[in-house]
């Protein structure tokens, strides 16, 4: 390690609170069986992850490759978010280096925060004018955070009004078992539905009664409340040219 990888992890050590800790290993469901299984919390809130990703921004990709490794759950939050800022300011060579960098270590952003925080900009920026296959290798992947960022990374698409890639993996995972991945398809198509609630409604339409309960109920959340208890109650006349008028 060089010094600055030395003194970042003083820095980081000087943060740590195991009351913090305590209460992210519960949150985060390490336990034994939960999704989460092993991970191992310092401690430290994002806030200050963020200050240390912006102060440390010089760091090579080998440097933050070593944070990356980490077994401790705030330090590859850490690595995900300095990739994320190296990125978005890159050139087209390094940011192909971040994103293969990203995709061979998928076993490391291992929790729905590092996830959430790093797929969209990296895996979605990176594939926005790239052929996409490797987001349907991703949801098929037996691995739950692949599925996951495959999910995830197309908030980057949809935030630009394209929706096709996301409404494709929502219908490889709709029988996904995990409650992660059930939220997260819900959770895109509510995004989808703030900016065209006809689209949402399209697919709903086709899926809502052989969606997982969490899903749908993720994806409804900002419906007017007649529309959405009329999806959780199986009413919806999927046959209407004109769902948006049956409130």
């Amino acid at each position: 390690m060089n010094n600055s990888i030395n003194t970042l992890k003083q820095e980081i050590k000087a943060l740590a609170d195991n009351e913090i800790a305590s209460h992210s290993q519960r949150f985060f469901k390490t336990g034994k069986g939960q999704y989460g299984e092993g991970d191992i919390f310092l401690g430290i809130r994002v806030p200050n992850i963020r200050q240390l990703a912006k102060k440390y921004h010089q760091l090579s990709l080998s440097d933050i490759n070593t944070i990356l490794q980490s077994k401790y759950h705030e330090e590859r939050l850490l690595a995900a978010i300095m990739l994320v800022n190296q990125f978005k300011i890159s050139d087209s060579n390094t940011q192909e280096s971040i994103y293969a960098l990203y995709r061979q270590n998928t076993h490391k952003i291992n929790n729905w925060d590092i996830v959430d925080m790093s797929a969209p900009d990296i895996v979605g920026g990176y594939l926005w004018d790239k052929d996409r296959a490797p987001l349907y290798k991703l949801a098929k992947s037996k691995l739950l955070w692949d599925k996951r960022i495959s999910m995830m990374a197309t908030l980057y698409f949809i935030k630009r009004h394209d929706f096709t890639d996301a409404l494709n993996i929502a219908a490889i995972l709709l029988t996904d078992d995990h409650d992660l991945i059930h939220k997260a398809s819900g959770w895109m198509l509510r995004e989808i539905g703030k900016q065209d609630q006809k689209i949402e409604e399209a697919f709903l339409n086709t899926h809502y009664k052989n969606m997982p309960r969490t899903m749908l109920r993720y994806a409804i959340e900002k419906f007017p409340e007649t529309l959405r208890q009329k999806y959780l109650k199986g009413e919806i006349d999927v046959e209407s040219p004109n769902r948006l008028s049956q409130t």
